[in-house]
């Protein structure tokens, strides 16, 4: 740590760092989720300019589990990793 409370280069590298693997991960995140969603809710041939009320539909519920998984692996994983590592 540097003088009088200030972050080192070091540490603010780092910190940079982190903060884009974090903006890479949820742009990755955000293209899974859209290419996932689109593939299984948008029909092939499109009928309309706008979407209908089942791709709608479809769209809410595959976003919200999506997000719901995405949020609950790290936790899965976390579990699993401290019960093999007390093991």
């Amino acid at each position: 740590m540097a003088a009088k409370g200030g972050a080192s280069n070091f540490e603010k590298e780092q910190m940079f760092g982190m903060a884009e693997k974090e903006m890479e991960y949820r742009v990755d995140l955000f293209n899974r989720l859209t290419q996932t969603c689109f593939e299984k809710c948008i029909e092939k041939r499109y009928k309309e300019a706008e979407l209908n009320m089942g791709e709608n539909s479809c769209i809410d519920r595959c976003v919200s589990k999506y997000w719901q998984v995405s949020l609950l692996i790290p936790f899965l994983f976390a579990d699993s990793f401290y019960a093999y590592s007390i093991a």
